[in-house]
């Protein structure tokens, strides 16, 4: 039964009297011939699932040949993929020529083959690279001889260099006319006795990425060169947003069959607002494989592999038909057919014993469609995979009658990516979060913006100065304070002190009305609000425990008209009257830390604003307004007044591991459901093999090595210490004399300007 071995991308085969088995253990594959991946296939796909930056295993080609390999994704605006190699730090090189020269070869933490699926997927991608030089040449004249050159992914010699377009032989100085000898295409080939540099990216993806760089000038008196080569950077993932949009039931597109295939797998994304239609069509003599909207809450697939036909159907509790976007993953093998929609649980039916074990198809793949134009879809597909590769829908739908390229309405999926009061922007490919009017920062507003303060510090924000600047910009940004008067506020912030009393934020107004948020001296939270300068201040104490603790603190405040909600780290709202009015006229600052200016507040505010605030605050948020954002991101263009000692900090994180949360290891969370969610690669999936004794035994292995290990740890710490300072400043030391030589030169040359980080 195990030959020949149906068991793909070196799952183990195991067999009975009647079947064989595929153990998927460590392969990064599942499904019963470990043929569909775990993991996404790009950065881009991880984000658009709400994760956060950090290391993720991703499986550029899908199902087919290639494994999955270790990338960072960083995700901003712009989702980029980050892989490194084996020589990241600056390499100093002297007493190379043509009959000796330097070579270095890079290798990555992913095979070429790897790499080449990444950067086809990817929309840019560039490596930065830098030569610094000193009486060493990249050419010996301009079209001349090359004397130094990198090697890209063909193995073809590249002679230009960063920030420079290919087979032009020069730098970026030359194309932008600015080398520091005009003779010359690079600043290296002036050939001065002093440092100097060609840095730029190289962002030719036909040539990515760098793999060897080969130096053969620097044999001569005086001569060395010194180059850094950067991490493979790409961005997004053009095949993720890939799309088309059905307009009538009559159009289709059309692709290469899956002729001849052991086993074939499917995936897309679509929407509509229909009830019903064809997704995908695949049709032989006999045989048939088919996708289809069969009613607003049930998905379809029927196929036939010569012993007649056969459907799984997946139906959902809600309907599909809502306009947003749904997933759908379907397989056939010899042991299965299987079905998934969305995070449904897969549902799969096992193959007969008497079907062909390969598909016999001879038509095209229809997609959108059939090819009797019956049962059309109406709506956008995208993201379509076919046993691991990409197919291109738009350009196909460029040249098809009622097919249009690319597919709008992401918000309507996505935006509930959007966090914090941030805004979901419909982009071409995808969507983007606006956190203009958010306290929070990055690709989903979840980033929390904290500050420390020190003694005396002091942060005020100006309402007048912004409601006369977004009266002249914008009707609706003016809407927000029109008249200055406010019936409502909605107040958030986070705080971690030990002082009391502590004066939190305080809001004035150009008719000695105010609101101010304190700790009292026992460290209970006080609120303040005086709306009428002829009564005395209504003060809402929350005396839960002592909020002078050192922990963090999140604080929501709501006001409509007389009722006032507070609400404490999450804990049940608490309500509270005013009687003292139920408009906040004129509204004038909003201050964090300690007021400077003179104002008539009560004693037990004078009392707070003793000493200001010392500690740390975050994400505050006031209405429309983030103060604390404004303060450190826009502190130009807003209307802000900083005084004393302020420092943004990753203060505003609950606990210490929290601010190092996003660089773990992600594993695929997969659109199966409970199954295997959460692992890393090597445990992907574990075997269910295990037997008790076996375990047994590795717990008393493990207790008898512990000591041991203990022991051998506690003799070799201080050596292994002494041992890393060496080696830290081993790896430093070309850089760190690098950069003394720079600055030595630059004492004497104002002029050249040259930085290391």
């Amino acid at each position: 039964r195990c030959l020949p071995n149906y068991c793909e991308h070196g799952g183990d085969c195991s067999q009975s009297w009647n079947s064989f088995y595929c153990n998927c253990a460590n392969t990064g594959y599942k499904g019963a011939t470990c043929h569909y991946p775990m993991y996404e296939q790009s950065c881009e796909a991880y984000k658009h699932r709400g994760n956060t930056s950090g290391f993720y295993y991703i499986d550029s080609d899908g199902s087919g040949p290639l494994g999955p390999f270790l990338v960072y994704c960083n995700m901003t605006d712009s989702t980029w993929t980050i892989i490194q190699h084996n020589n990241t730090n600056l390499t100093r090189v002297k007493s190379a020529n043509r009959e000796n020269p330097h070579t270095m070869f890079f290798k990555y933490s992913a095979s070429l083959d790897q790499l080449q699926a990444t950067i086809n997927h990817a929309e840019h991608c560039e490596q930065k690279l830098a030569y610094h030089c000193k009486k060493s040449r990249l050419l010996d004249k301009p079209g001349g001889m090359p004397l130094s050159w990198w090697i890209g992914k063909t193995n073809e010699t590249q002679t230009y260099w960063g920030g420079s377009l290919p087979a032009v032989q020069k730098c970026a100085c030359g194309l932008e006319g600015n080398c520091i000898d005009s003779q010359h295409y690079c600043n290296c080939d002036a050939d001065r006795d002093e440092w100097t540099n060609d840095t730029g990216f190289l962002s030719y993806k036909e040539h990515l990425p760098v793999t060897g760089i080969v130096i053969t000038d620097t044999d001569r008196p005086n001569s060395e060169a010194a180059y850094k080569l950067g991490p493979l950077l790409c961005r997004g993932d053009r095949t993720f947003w890939n799309s088309a949009s059905f307009n009538t039931k009559t159009s289709y597109l059309h692709f290469p069959t899956f002729h001849g295939e052991l086993s074939a797998d499917v995936s897309f994304f679509f929407k509509t607002t229909a009830s019903s239609g064809v997704l995908l069509e695949n049709l032989g003599i006999q045989d048939f494989i088919r996708i289809e909207l069969y009613s607003p809450s049930e998905v379809m697939f029927s196929f036939d592999v010569g012993n007649g036909p056969s459907e799984v159907i997946v139906q959902t509790p809600t309907s599909l038909n809502d306009n947003q976007w749904h997933y759908v993953k379907a397989e056939r093998n010899i042991k299965e057919a299987s079905l998934q929609v969305d995070q449904l649980p897969q549902k799969s039916h096992g193959a007969p014993p008497d079907g062909r074990i390969h598909l016999q198809l001879n038509s095209q793949l229809f997609v959108g469609g059939t090819a009797s134009r019956q049962k059309g879809f109406l709506g956008c597909i995208r993201s379509l995979q076919l046993n691991g590769m990409a197919l291109d829908l738009e350009e196909r739908a460029k040249i098809t009658p009622g097919v249009e390229p690319g597919c709008s309405g992401h918000c309507s999926s996505y935006g509930n990516l959007c966090h914090n009061g941030g805004k979901c922007r419909e982009k071409y490919s995808g969507f983007t979060c606006d956190c203009t009017f958010s306290a929070y920062a990055g690709p989903f507003c979840k980033k929390e913006i904290s500050a420390y303060f020190g003694t005396g510090t002091s942060v005020t924000y100006n309402f007048q100065e912004y409601y006369t600047l977004a009266k002249n910009s914008s009707s609706h940004a003016s809407s927000f304070y029109a008249d200055m008067t406010l019936n409502r506020e909605e107040i958030t912030f986070a705080f971690r002190t030990t002082r009391t009393p502590s004066l939190l934020l305080y809001v004035s107004s150009f008719y000695k009305e105010y609101l101010s948020v304190i700790l009292t001296r026992n460290g209970d939270l006080q609120i303040r609000y005086k709306l009428d300068n002829h009564q005395n201040p209504d003060v809402f104490s929350i005396n839960i425990k002592s909020m002078a603790d050192g922990q963090l603190h999140h604080v929501k405040i709501n006001r409509e008209d007389e009722m006032l909600f507070v609400e404490v780290n999450q804990n049940e709202r608490i309500k509270f009257i005013l009687s003292s009015g139920t408009e906040f006229n004129a509204i004038k600052s909003l201050t964090l830390g300690k007021i400077l200016e003179n104002s008539d507040v009560d004693e037990e505010t004078m009392k707070a604003n003793s000493q200001g605030f010392i500690g740390c605050l975050s994400s505050v948020q006031f209405n429309h307004i983030a103060p604390l954002k404004a303060a450190l991101h826009h502190s130009s263009s807003a209307p802000v007044i900083v005084k004393g000692r302020f420092t943004e900090s990753n203060c505003g994180t609950l606990t210490g591991d929290d601010s190092t949360s996003s660089e773990t290891t992600h594993s695929f969370a997969d659109h199966s459901g409970p199954i295997d969610e959460g692992e890393p690669l090597a445990n992907a999936i574990r075997s269910d093999s295990a037997i008790i004794g076996g375990v047994i035994a590795v717990v008393i292995f493990i207790l008898l090595c512990i000591t041991a290990i203990a022991i051998r740890i506690y003799k070799k710490r201080s050596i292994y210490s002494k041992n890393e300072a060496k080696g830290s400043e081993n790896e430093d030391s070309a850089e760190s004399a690098l950069k003394s030589e720079l600055s030595m030169q630059n004492t004497g040359n104002e002029n050249q300007k040259e930085y290391f980080f």
